[in-house]
Formats: structure tokens, C-alpha cells, sequence
């Protein structure tokens, strides 16, 4: 039997989540195809003959998506089973099934994907489900299967000091997460449990991948020291293998406080940089986030980095129902005296909080007597700020940051932009120009050139164009738009 895999969009990374369980069917024999639509063309006859198609829902721009695929891939290949698996697929179901999807498969998927392909090739598949739509079922990982996918020259890049660049890979050493963070979409689906990928398996990825020409490896995991041990076994026998092979990471700031002593067995490993999901520098919505971490603790981790030697890259929500315009100065301000601007991608800085199906910001009767009725096209609860003035703010910010893509201005200079229009908003043309960038002072800092974004997931105009003969991807680069933008693909039916 055939079986189509296809993911969307996943920040411009080689889709672990193709690759992984491929290599679980194709294993047991399944004629298994893999496309990823943020690069490639999806023809008609690609799908015709399958009996199962699978989207790899990652996250929330996938997930929009992938909903606009569905019934032409029903139209075109009305026989197949249709399944949405991956983190935002359980949490959407409802919709999902609304549209014609037969499975729902969350947490670890890989094991219920192959079932589910048993059962449709023995002529199961219009049964109802029998795989549970959400498994933490401890699995034994194989090699994710590779072969079939999109060069790395396709993918995003790391972007080193100088501008020179690298091909990266991507794999992962472990899901889910042992914390509970109230805006994290993991949480709905691993509710704090965290399951890690066998480090030979992991080994055996970043090796197929070096041999394909990567030169930095990417580290998806939601948090690379929900298990310290694991995480510095695989880059210690990596790096006596790889020696010039760098990599990255995501890591909470709670981590890395109680994990200091582990940071320059990173940096002597090749760890180009952390990525870590700061969120705010106000004490009181981290408290309502739920981070485990406060402003003191962010700016000792920084600190601390930059004695060793190592580059932080601070993720944001700098908008939500609690921001205020001075709160929005104040981050900045906090941004320009720790020396971080180089180091904060300017899309981080309009950033406003996505309230998704099962988030436990429902849980706050705050935010549940403020959110409109759940929308089904934003995949989102919308809301309001009380003050009009800070989604004003808002969408100015994110007007400068579009404009400065447009200019290919650097980050010192867009951070500029939007100090001035900060001020603009809150009428305060005295301070509009009291933070400029210093003469000589752009040092860029190693960073991919597809960013990552926490929270609120970047759109891209027409990213999916289904036009006669195929799925064509987007073109051009990605346009980083707020949570309550339109995914808008251009339906114009198969030939």
C-alpha cells in the first residue's frame, strides 16, 4: 500500500516528523512518498492510488494550513484514509474531523501511524478509530528514513558571524516537557511528560545528515535539558565524532540557572547558541505564564553567557492581555542595557499571544471573560487588549518590522525603528530617538535565517497555491504576521 506523508510548514527545517515515521513503515514494507509543501510541489498523481494520507500537524500555521488541503486531497483520491498526527492535531480535533480527517493521532504518533496502516491495507480503514488520539506510550525509535526528502541546500541555514553560512540539519532528542507553562501548546498534549529518543538513533541521524553535507545540526527538542544527562551524552559523543560540527538548542531559563555548571560543557561541544522562550521581563505575567523563571533570572542567565563566552537568543510574547505601553518600553529598555539586541529577532518584539484550543490560559478567569468565541479559520480564541492603544502599538511594531524586512535593515537598526515607534504611540516624541545603534557596534550574532517563533507562528502570503496539476509551495521569503492574521491559500481547483 501507498502511504503519502505531508507536512506544510515547519520553520524551514527538514521535517523530523516525515522522516521518523517513514522509517517505521517503510520498515514493514509500505510504499511510503514524503512531501513538504513549504518547498515543494505536490502533484495530482502523487496521491492518486494512496490508501493513507497523513499531515504532520507541528504546529499552528501547519495546522491552517493543512485545513485548506483536505478536500482537494479527498477530491483527488477519494478512497484514501485521511489522518492529521503531530502536536496540533489532537487539540484541533473537532475541526479536523469536521473536515473529513478519520485519525487523530497525538503525543507519540509513530506507533499508532503504522497500526493505523495495517488496518487500512487489510480494508479497516472506514472503521472507526482504535488508536488512541493521544499515546505517551513509551516507543523504541528507529533512524529516521531520510532518503526521498528535500536536500538540506532546500532548508533554512545558520548564519554566522561575518555572514558566512551553513547547511543545518534537524533532528530530535526527546518530546514533550515536565513543565507546565500555561501558553505552551505542548502542554494540552504531554500535560508535563517528557519522552526521549534513543541517543544511537539520534547519533545515527546527525550522521546521515553530516554525510549529506550538514554542518550545524539543530536540536528541536521543546526543552533540551528536560533530561541534562541525555542531552549532554549525545552532544559530548557527537562532538568527539563531529569536532567541527556545531549545533543549537532550546532551553529554558529555569534550566540554565539550575544547570549552570553544565553551560560550558555546551559551549566546549560546539553549541553555537540557546534559544530560550523568555517571554516577558514583567514579573507578574511570568507569574500568570506560569515560566518558573522572573526578570532577575533572565538577566543572570545572560550575564552569564556572556562571561562564557556564549550567545543567548531570547524568544518573547511581548503582547498579551497584561502588557502595557510602559511595560512595552520597559522590555526594550531591559533589551538595549543587558547588550541584547543583536541577539532578539526583531519579529520578536510583535509577537502577540496566541490562545489555542486546550491552552491553559483558559484556566484564568481573566482570560476566559476577555476571548471571543474560539475562530475556526485562526485556529485561535481572539481577544482585545483594554487598552486600544497597546494592539495599536502593536500593529505598529509590527508594521516596522515588516518595512525593515522590506529594507533588509539588520537588527540594531530595526530594534531602532521600533523604539521610535513605541514612543510615537505613547506620545512621548522626547525619547523617540534616546535609543540609536553606536557607529561600528553591529556585531551579528550566529543565528538560522528562518527564525523561530514561540506563541505566534509566522504566515506566509499564498504560501499554498493549489492551482491545476498540483500543491505549489510559496514563494519568496516568509512574511511574519500576528496571531490574528489570515492564512489565505489560493484555491483554484485540479485539472
Amino acid at each position: 500500500m501507498r502511504v503519502v506523508l505531508i507536512s506544510t510548514y515547519e520553520l524551514g527545517r527538514p521535517p523530523f516528523g516525515l522522516a521518523s515515521p517513514a522509517a517505521w513503515l517503510a520498515a514493514r514494507g509500505f510504499d511510503v512518498e514524503c512531501f513538504d509543501l513549504s518547498r515543494e510541489v505536490l502533484r495530482e498523481e502523487a496521491l492518486r492510488g494512496a490508501g493513507l494520507v497523513a499531515f504532520y500537524l507541528p504546529m499552528h500555521t501547519a495546522t491552517r494550513l493543512a485545513a485548506q488541503l483536505i478536500e482537494p486531497v479527498r477530491r483527488i483520491e477519494p478512497g484514501a484514509h485521511i489522518c492529521c498526527y503531530g502536536l496540533y492535531a489532537p487539540v484541533n480535533e473537532e475541526l479536523l474531523r469536521g473536515l473529513g480527517v478519520r485519525t487523530i493521532l497525538g503525543g507519540e504518533f509513530e506507533e499508532g501511524l503504522l497500526q493505523l496502516a495495517f488496518r487500512v491495507d487489510a480494508g479497516a480503514g472506514r472503521a472507526e478509530q482504535t488508536q488512541p488520539t493521544i499515546s505517551l506510550a513509551r516507543q523504541s525509535f528507529l533512524v529516521p528514513r531520510r532518503a526521498g526528502l528535500l536536500p538540506l541546500e532546500k532548508y533554512a541555514r545558520v548564519v554566522m558571524h561575518g555572514g558566512a553560512q551553513r547547511l543545518a540539519g534537524y533532528t530530535e532528542a526527546s518530546r514533550g516537557c515536565k513543565h507546565l507553562c500555561r501558553h505552551c501548546p505542548v502542554v494540552p498534549v504531554y500535560a508535563g511528560t517528557f519522552r526521549v529518543v534513543g541517543r544511537e538513533v539520534v547519533l545515527a541521524d546527525v550522521r546521515q545528515q553530516v554525510a549529506a553535507g550538514a554542518q550545524h545540526i539543530t536540536f528541536g527538542d521543546p526543552d533540551f535539558f528536560n533530561g541534562p544527562a541525555h542531552a549532554l551524552a549525545i552532544v559530548e559523543e557527537m562532538h568527539r565524532e563531529f569536532p567541527g560540527l556545531s549545533y543549537d538548542a532550546t532551553i529554558k531559563i529555569e534550566h540554565l540557572l539550575k544547570h549552570a555548571g553544565e553551560l560550558r560543557g555546551l559551549r566546549d561541544t560546539g553549541c553555537l547558541f540557546v534559544t530560550s522562550a523568555v517571554e516577558s521581563v514583567d514579573d507578574a505575567i511570568l507569574v500568570r505564564l506560569d515560566k518558573g523563571h522572573t526578570r532577575a533570572d533572565f538577566l543572570e542567565v545572560a550575564r552569564h553567557f556572556c562571561e562564557l563566552g556564549m550567545t543567548l537568543q531570547p524568544t518573547f510574547v511581548p503582547f498579551t492581555p497584561w502588557t502595557t505601553l510602559n511595560g512595552y518600553r520597559e522590555l526594550l529598555r531591559v533589551i538595549a542595557e543587558a547588550e541584547l539586541v543583536e541577539h532578539v529577532a526583531p519579529i520578536q518584539l510583535a509577537i502577540r499571544l496566541l490562545i489555542p484550543e486546550g491552552s491553559r490560559l483558559l484556566e484564568l478567569a481573566d482570560v476566559r471573560d476577555m476571548v471571543g468565541a474560539f475562530d475556526r479559520e485562526a485556529l485561535a480564541y481572539p481577544w482585545r487588549h483594554a487598552d486600544a492603544r497597546v494592539d495599536e502599538l502593536q500593529r505598529g511594531v509590527q508594521a516596522a518590522v515588516e518595512q525593515s524586512e522590506r529594507e533588509k535593515l539588520g537588527r540594531s537598526e530595526s530594534f531602532a525603528r521600533i523604539w521610535r515607534a513605541a514612543a510615537e504611540v505613547a506620545a512621548d516624541a522626547n525619547r523617540a530617538a534616546n535609543w540609536e545603534p553606536r557607529p561600528g557596534a553591529r556585531a551579528e550574532v550566529p543565528h538560522l535565517d528562518e527564525p523561530w517563533y514561540c506563541c505566534a507562528e509566522p504566515t506566509r502570503e499564498q504560501f499554498v497555491s493549489i492551482a491545476a496539476g498540483g500543491i505549489t509551495p510559496c514563494k519568496g521569503p516568509a512574511s511574519p504576521l500576528a496571531e490574528n492574521a489570515r492564512v489565505e491559500p489560493r484555491v483554484d481547483g485540479f485539472v
